[in-house]
């Protein structure tokens, strides 16, 4: 089997950054924040088995590499595998318009 490793673009862990402190601040609930954040890295070191496995994204766009989805809550974490690198790169809202973004 396949061995992954795992790589963090800096403005996934700045929207996983700005998500927490807007429920942590904002919304005045910190354990929230922090259980969707413990939920993610958890949600994203399961699929680092298998990153690949998964339905692609089918995007409007031409991409050297598809993206793959893992939902969690009203949230979606934005991957892309690069030979045996599972590229996180974007936590997003699940309502935003994910083709401007991706």
């Amino acid at each position: 089997m396949k061995e992954y490793t795992i790589s963090y673009l800096p403005i996934f862990d700045s929207d996983l950054a700005e998500t927490w402190r807007y429920i942590a601040i904002d919304l005045h609930n910190p354990a929230a924040a922090d259980k969707l954040v413990s939920d993610t890295e958890k949600a994203i070191q399961k699929r680092l088995k298998n990153p690949a496995s998964f339905e692609k994204y089918n995007s409007r766009k031409e991409r050297d590499y598809p993206y793959y989805r893992i939902y969690i809550r009203n949230f979606i974490v934005w991957y892309v595998v690069i030979d045996n690198v599972m590229e996180v790169r974007r936590f997003l809202y699940n309502k935003r318009d994910t083709e401007a973004f991706l």
